[in-house]
Order: structure tokens, then C-alpha cells, then sequence
């Protein structure tokens, strides 16, 4: 007899096969289109027997055949249809055209269990037998009379695939959401389907099919629009970042695509926008574009004769390298419009290619907008735009409580604005948002390129807004405005370029080590991120030092809660604001970094206590570090790095460049206002230069310019914050009480603002205060030493529970590495001071604390190894 088998799937396959061995004549086989360049079973098997394949993306156009496809179907002379397992809609005219009309292959005992999944149902329902069917097929194509069953039992332990394996069963079941369970279970059956065939369930009166299921916490919070889903227990919600489902225990889930039945893909998010879009009208050169676009597309798909507006890419046959392709080329034709392969998959016309493309290159952002309610203010010959809330989960949000405190503007003591003040409550929701970013979101899943990506990208952002990063630093921290362009925020865009390089190359090693003979093992090892991290940084770099730490802490793969400090939170909300924008809807989740501001102590104690919180990187006082780090170890054991107070030795010998040694020496001193972690806090001068160089000094102090750290000529800004410039005094009064010489300074500026005059005292002996503890302010204190005696002038600067930083100057290379060697100091500086760079490690000794920002090193403290052990 002659046969059409129309129909797919393995299923297909196995029917095919059994109807040859019975001698029968083939004489057509009308199948899917290939898929992602593969074709499917039956059309593979049909080809190597060489019968005539048909790959019809559609037997029919509006309810009517199409009549080319049809008089294809009937040129081959078949006496029966066989359809094993058919996915599309067959015109009625094709079903009855044979002589011996069409028979069907259905995978359950008629009537029970009709439709594509009956299988499924069979296992749901608890059937004790399951089976096929074959059945004429009459006008509803899923009743008609039955020619023949076949049945098995059902083992209790059955599956899908047991089952399959005793009887034929066709793949591809069409899986409908049942919304009367937990929610795990719907998760299971979502993620169970994820790519074919898809759970799909009815939304709005049309078939939607839902991808990329994941569990979430706190589902429950999701802010968004209430979408109404027909059998669920309550409405879903469309968020920014997907669309949380609800089972009936209350527990939610989240899916990050739906499909609807003209097949169009599209972000969960987007739905209530997914057609509100209106078409984009082309210009001229657009239109060239559009055709150029138009062009590449018939190249890729061949087998379609001409592109229209509605063709579609994977329907017409475009498989995954395709895609490739397509993004490749629209790079080489508008370098502006930089695609991802899944911008393809989410427009699969043309006329969606297109009016996506074209929307990229004139700058439109389909994304959802961040919300953010800026504190604006024109000054530095620009507008500054600041966030003033906490960044939490991806959004600005208010305190607990609409808390707020005022930060201050250290040049005139003004306010710049109200900002939020954090409680304890926000700080576990951050927690909560970035360990939830962290074991369920995309960070936690992206491959480490694609994080590097998103890191270079977010520097490339700080770079475009550094001279309003610089602005914002020096209104909230006193920083001169050309040094926090250079250093403050320069530094900061450096680190991150420099570590999102290290992403792709964290790697492990393999080990050897004793076989367990007669059998073999393998030992390797694998770096891996901690997961949540707490970032406590200070207010004498505030952008600077969140740089240092969130960098590595991100390359590594960490989800982070920062706490800026209280006095100067603005850089830091602004840097929250790029991140966000820097995101990656595709990738890179917003809560990945979570900004509640202070009061310090509550926020910072809250972080090294809570339980979620697996490390701790604080810049700030040995006090505070102490304090920190036994809450850590009391609270689970947290891992905790600490960059803490410092007393930094510069000794100065008689050989060294003398003009050097006074400009390095006031660099090492009057830096940053002095505000300066690693600065020079006592300066050892050989006594045979010592009168010439403290003369030196003077004069150049006196050249020094005091004035508002935006005036381009301005030298020397004020000091952070007011309790800061309330020390320094009562530092110098100290000095000089106990009996230091005060040559200049020593005391504030006459003027508005917290501006502390350049200080240098001498005559400081080992026993003085002012002498062992840290002013962190422009206070230079020199103590003499007599020529000659290296080894005591080393004995005094050891003698200190500090060993941040230290330098030396002197021409002589031998004394130059034997004072270095000697020097009990994580950096050393020779004939230079302050020369940090992003890939030197940063960090001291003893009190100073311990573990290593910047440098691969850094890297280290937000890492944890693994052993794996095998045995083969």
C-alpha cells in the first residue's frame, strides 16, 4: 500500500520503521521544519532510506490550506495517512484525500487521557494500565473509530520513559500547568518542560508557555503588575525582574520567559508592554539599513524565496549558529547596535528585528527604567543628579520608618540633602535580596566571561559620569576636585577594569597525590565565590575604598551588602545607580549589590552578626576592626579581612634627592588633607639634614592654597566632616602640651567649612603621643635621628603596634633593600610614597590588620578552595 506518514518525534520514527518492514511503500513523509539545524528522527530516518521528505513550516494560512503544500501532498499518489503523533494542524482535505482516508497513533486507551500529554495523565491519574491506540481520524482529528489497542500495566515506580520503553511513545507531550499545588511542584513541571514542550496554561484567553522557572524567597514582597492566571490561587505578579507565580501553599516561583502561540518569545517583565510598542517609522538610512539586514537574511535562510515582514527566523529553518551569524553581521553593519544572541531569539520577525535593531541605534532603552528620586544641584559648572535613598534588591527605596539624616558639606558646613537612614530591618532585606541574587538569580549562574563584561562595562560608566562622581566626592568629602578626579574616582574605574580581567581566569589545580592501587584517583581543586559578602569601608575615599573591595568581590562572584560610611554615603548611591544601569536584564540581576547608608554601628554590628553573611571586608579603626572581627567569629565564623589604623615610618637619609625627599615627604603627609590610611604618620630625618629639610618644608607649606576643593587652584580642602577637625585640634594642643615643637599650623582656618591649617611639628620624641598615635589629618611630626645608625632608626620605626605602610629615601640601593627588608610593614616605599596601584596587593601587619586588597591577591580574600577526590 502506498503511505504518507505525516507526523515527528521518535515516535514517528519507530512507526516508520515498522510499516517498511511490512513492505509497505512510503511514497512521501511530511514532517517539521529542521530545528537549531537539526532534523527531526523521522525525516533522518526517511532520508537515508531516500523516500521524499517534506518539511512544511505550515500546512495552512487563516483557516484555509495552502494550495501549493497541498498539491505537493497529493502529487505523491498515497491510499492512506499515518500520522504518528502530529503537531500541526492537517487540513481536512489532506485527512480525507487517500482512497483508505487517515489513521491516527495515540498514546492512551481511548476515550481516557485525549490530547498530546495523555501519557502524562496516565501517571498523574494512577492508571493501572496504559497503552496506545489506533484510530480513524474524523473531523475533530481525536475521536473517529478505533481499529486497535494495545495496553501494559502500570508499575508503581513507572515513569515517562519506562513506559515509553514498553510501548511507543511520542515525544514533544504538551505539558498544562496545574496551579493546585505547591509551588515547588509547579517549578518542577515548568523547569521539567523547559524546552520542549514548554508548560503552557491560559492567559488572557490565549495560550502562553512559561521558561526558565526558578524558586524565590521573598516572591510574597514582589512589587510590580498583578497578571490574573485562570486556576491560580492568586493573580501573578509582572516584575522588572520576571514573573513571580504563586502556589497553593503561598511559596512563589519565578519564570523569566513566556512564548505565545504565534510563537513570539519575550521577557516575563515585558508583558504588559510586550504590544504596546509602537512601530518605529523608518528614516531613509534606516531603511538601507533595514535592507541590508533584509539581504543578510535571505543569505542565511535559503530555502525561503523572499524575506517578508512576518518571516520568521527559526520557522524558516535558522538554527543557533545561525544566530551567531546574524549578530556578527549586524556589528559589521552598525558597529552602534551591539546585539545578544538572545535579542534574536526574543525577535524572531523580520519587522520585530528590525524595529528592535532600530531602536538600539537611536539609544531607546526597552528596558524598564530605574526609579530613582535624584537630589539636584548645578554646581562645578554642571548638574549633579544624586540618589539620596538605600539601594536595595535593585530598586532606591526608603528607610524603615522613612528615617532620614542630613549629610553635610564640609567647605561651608551646609547641608547637601536629606539621606535615608538604614535600621536593622533594611538590612536584612538587603541581606536577604543579595543572598537570594546569589543562590537563585542569573549572577550566581553567569559564566565568569560574561561577568567580566558587565564589570568593564560598569567602569566604562563611571568613566563617562567621573567629573560628576568627582563633583559629588568633593561636596561630601572635602576631596580637591582635580585629585578626586584623578585618584578618587580615576583609581576606582582602574580597579574595576583591572579585576573584571580576572574573572575568566580563577582557576583551580590538579594534584597528585597516593593511588589507592589496583585503582587510580585524581585530586584537583576549585576556587570558588563565598557568597554573600558585607563591605564596611570609610569616609576618607569613599568611592576609592568601595572600589578596592567591591571589585574583587564581585570578580570572584560574590553577591555584596555595602555600608558606606555615614558622613559621606553620596558617591556611593551614585555608584549603586551606574551598577544598576550597567546591569544586565540578560544577566546581571540588580540586587547583586545592596547599599543600605549607616548609623554606623547599628548597620555595621547587624552585617558582622548576621548568619547569612559569610564575609566581612572593613576599612577603619583598629578599635572598630577589633570589635568586628570578635562579632564575626562569635556570630558563624565569618571570614573577615581588615585594613585598620596605621603609624607609617618615612625615614629620610642624608644621601637621598633632597628636593625629592621634601616633595615626596609633604605628598606622604599632606595627601587628601592627610585623610590617607597609609600616610606618613611619623618622618625620621638624619640629623646632618634634618634643619634644611624642616626648612624646606615651611616654605613649601606656605605655598600651599586652602580654599574650596572645587577651585582648580586649591591645593588643600577641607577636612571631612566637623568631630574629625574637633580631634585634629585637640591632637595638636596635645603636642604641644607635651612638649613638641609646633612650627606651623596646629590649628582651623578662619573661613566657613571644617578647613584644618597644614601642621608640622618637630622635636617629637619616641615617648609623645603625638608620636605613636595616628592624627589621620596634615600633621607632620619629625623626630631626629643620629647619622649613621641605621639599625636604631629602624628599632624606633618598628617600634609601633602599625605596620601599614612605610618608605625610605637615601641614594644608596644596599642601605635602600636593607631598610626595606627590615621595615615591618606590608608596603614599602622607596624614593617614592603613595605609589598604590590596582595590581600591587594593599594591606599591613599587627594591628593594621590583615588580608590584601587590589593585585590577584585580593582576589583571595573572597575566595574559598575546594578539594575534589576521585576514584576511577
Amino acid at each position: 500500500m502506498k503511505i504518507a506518514v505525516i507526523g515527528q518525534s521518535l515516535f514517528g520514527q519507530e512507526v516508520y520503521k515498522e510499516l517498511r518492514k511490512e513492505g509497505h511503500n512510503i511514497v512521501g513523509v511530511f514532517t517539521i521544519p529542521d530545528k537549531d539545524g537539526k532534523a527531526d528522527p523521522l525525516a533522518t530516518e526517511a532520508e537515508k532510506d531516500g523516500v521524499a521528505v517534506f518539511k512544511f513550516p505550515r500546512w495552512r494560512v487563516k483557516g484555509q490550506a495552502i494550495p501549493e503544500v497541498v498539491d505537493q501532498y497529493k502529487a505523491t499518489g498515497a491510499e492512506l495517512n499515518v500520522l504518528p503523533f502530529c503537531s500541526q494542524f492537517i487540513p481536512m482535505e489532506v485527512i480525507d484525500h487517500p482512497q483508505h482516508g487517515s489513521i491516527i497513533y495515540h498514546p492512551s486507551l481511548l476515550p481516557r487521557h485525549r490530547g498530546a500529554s495523555a501519557i502524562n495523565w496516565t501517571l498523574i491519574h494512577g492508571d493501572k494500565k496504559g497503552g496506545f491506540t489506533v484510530f480513524w481520524a474524523d473531523d475533530g482529528l481525536d475521536t473517529g473509530p478505533i481499529l486497535l489497542q494495545r495496553e501494559c500495566d502500570v508499575e508503581p515506580d513507572d515513569t515517562v520513559n519506562t513506559i515509553y520503553k514498553r510501548f511507543l511513545f511520542p515525544e514533544g507531550v504538551k505539558g498544562t500547568i496545574d496551579w493546585n499545588q505547591p509551588a515547588e511542584a509547579i517549578h518542577n513541571w515548568i523547569r521539567g518542560n523547559d524546552k520542549v514542550p514548554g508548560a503552557w496554561a491560559k492567559v488572557d484567553g490565549q495560550k502562553v508557555t512559561f521558561y526558565g522557572s526558578t524558586l524565590v524567597n521573598n516572591g510574597t514582597a514582589a512589587k510590580g503588575e498583578p497578571l490574573e492566571i485562570p486556576g491560580a490561587s492568586r493573580p501573578g505578579i509582572v516584575t522588572k525582574a520576571g514573573l513571580v507565580l504563586f502556589g497553593n501553599d503561598g511559596k512563589t516561583l519565578m519564570v523569566k520567559n513566556l512564548q505565545f502561540e504565534d510563537g513570539k518569545m519575550i521577557a516575563a517583565a515585558q508583558y504588559f508592554r510586550s504590544g504596546s510598542s509602537a512601530a518605529v517609522e523608518l528614516t531613509e538610512e534606516e531603511k538601507t539599513f533595514a535592507q541590508q539586514m533584509r539581504d543578510v537574511w535571505q543569505s542565511i535562510l535559503t530555502n525561503v524565496s523572499q524575506i517578508e515582514d512576518s518571516t520568521d527566523f527559526f520557522k524558516s529553518g535558522a538554527a543557533s549558529m545561525d544566530v551567531v551569524r546574524l549578530v556578527e553581521e549586524v556589528k559589521l553593519r552598525a558597529s552602534h547596535c551591539q546585539l545578544q544572541n538572545e535579542d534574536v531569539y526574543m525577535n524572531t520577525t523580520f519587522q520585530d528585528f528590525i524595529q528592535m535593531c532600530v531602536r538600539k541605534l537611536r539609544g531607546e532603552d526597552d528596558e524598564e527604567e530605574l526609579v530613582v528620586d535624584y537630589v539636584e544641584k548645578n554646581i562645578n559648572n554642571m548638574t549633579i543628579k544624586m540618589p539620596h535613598q538605600l539601594f536595595i534588591n535593585g530598586e532606591f527605596v526608603d528607610a524603615e520608618g522613612g528615617k532620614t539624616y542630613q549629610t553635610i558639606n564640609p567647605t561651608d558646613g551646609t547641608a547637601i540633602c536629606d539621606v535615608s537612614l538604614a535600621q536593622i530591618q533594611d538590612v536584612d532585606k538587603a541581606v536577604a535580596a543579595a543572598k537570594e541574587a546569589f543562590e537563585e538569580g542569573e549572577w550566581g549562574k553567569m559564566n565568569p566571561r560574561d561577568r567580566g563584561r558587565l564589570i568593564y562595562k560598569l567602569a566604562d560608566l563611571m568613566e563617562e559620569h567621573q567629573e560628576e562622581l568627582a563633583t559629588i566626592e568633593a561636596i561630601d568629602s572635602g576631596a580637591v576636585y582635580t585629585l578626586a578626579l584623578k585618584t578618587h574616582v580615576g583609581m576606582s574605574i582602574q580597579t574595576f577594569r583591572y579585576f573584571a580581567g580576572w574573572c575568566d581566569k580563577i582557576q583551580g589545580s590538579t594534584i597528585p597525590i597516593n593511588q589507592a592501587r589496583p585503582n587510580r584517583n585524581l585530586t584537583f581543586t576549585k576556587r570558588e565565590p563565598i557568597g554573600v559578602c558585607a563591605i564596611v569601608i570609610p569616609w576618607n575615599y569613599p568611592l576609592m575604598m568601595l572600589a578596592w573591595k567591591t571589585a574583587a568581590c564581585l570578580t570572584a562572584g560574590n553577591t555584596v551588602v555595602l555600608k558606606p560610611a555615614q558622613v559621606t554615603p553620596l558617591t556611593a548611591l551614585k555608584f549603586a545607580e551606574l551598577a544598576a544601569k550597567g546591569g544586565d536584564s540578560k544577566g546581571n540581576p540588580q540586587s547583586d549589590r545592596n547599599e543600605p547608608p549607616p548609623p554606623g554601628a547599628l548597620v555595621g554590628q547587624r552585617l558582622s552578626d548576621h548568619p547569612d553573611v559569610r564575609k566581612l571586608g572593613f576599612t577603619g579603626s583598629t578599635e572598630i576592626g577589633k570589635h568586628i572581627m570578635k562579632s564575626c567569629a562569635v556570630s558563624n565564623v565569618k571570614k573577615v579581612s581588615l585594613e585598620l589604623g596605621g603609624k607609617s615610618p618615612l625615614i629620610i637619609f642624608s644621601d637621598c634627592d633632597m628636593d625629592k625627599a621634601v616633595r615626596m615627604g609633604m605628598s606622604s603627609v599632606f595627601f587628601n588633607k592627610g585623610e590617607n590610611c597609609i600616610a606618613a604618620g611619623r618622618l625620621f630625618v638624619e640629623d646632618t639634614i634634618h634643619d634644611q629639610f624642616v626648612k624646606k618644608v615651611v616654605e613649601e607649606v606656605k605655598k600651599m592654597k586652602i580654599g574650596d576643593p572645587l577651585d582648580r587652584s586649591t591645593d588643600h580642602g577641607p577636612q571631612n566632616h566637623k568631630a574629625h577637625l574637633d580631634k585634629l585640634v585637640e591632637y595638636c594642643q596635645t603636642g604641644v602640651k607635651e612638649g613638641a615643637t609646633l612650627i606651623c599650623g596646629g590649628k582651623q582656618v578662619q573661613r566657613p567649612g571644617f578647613f584644618f591649617e597644614p601642621t608640622l611639628f618637630t622635636d617629637v620624641q619616641d615617648h609623645m603621643y603625638i608620636a605613636k598615635e595616628e592624627s589621620f589629618g596634615p600633621v607632620m611630626i619629625i623626630s631626629k635621628f643620629k647619622s649613621g645608625d641605621v639599625d636604631d632608626v629602624l628599632r624606633r620605626a618598628n617600634d609601633t603596634e602599625y605596620g601599614l605602610a612605610s618608605g625610605v629615601f637615601t641614594r644608596d640601593i644596599s642601605k635602600a633593600l636593607y631598610v626595606s627588608e627590615r621595615l615591618n610593614a606590608g608596603t614599602v616605599f622607596v624614593n617614592t610614597y603613595n605609589k598604590t596601584d590596582v595590581a600591587s596587593p594593599f594591606g599591613g601587619f599587627k594591628q593594621s590588620g590583615f588580608g590584601k586588597d587590589l593585585g590577584q591577591e585580593a582576589l583571595n580574600e573572597y575566595l574559598k578552595t575546594k578539594a575534589v577526590t576521585i576514584e576511577y
